[in-house]
């Protein structure tokens, strides 16, 4: 069985792990202003799986894309 390549990876900073097997973490990218063309930071917060709640708060995460755990979960955690 072979498995599909092109998952989506993402780097983030858990920010909550108050739910059970998920998560919190925020992704921030810098976007520029269409018109001024001044950079600036925009923050965006996933859901990811993480089975057993083995990161913490503050912890620095890689996340990647799944199928579907949940309504809004779409990603899980990689070690």
């Amino acid at each position: 069985m072979e498995e599909k390549k092109n998952k989506k990876t993402l780097r983030g900073v858990a920010v909550s792990t108050k739910m059970q097997d998920t998560v919190v973490v925020a992704v921030d990218r810098y976007v520029k202003h269409p018109i001024y063309g001044k950079y600036r930071r925009v923050t965006k917060r996933y859901k990811a799986h993480c089975p057993g709640n083995t990161v913490s708060v503050g912890d620095a995460v890689t996340i990647e894309s799944c199928r579907p755990v949940s309504k809004e979960k779409r990603f899980q955690v990689v070690l």
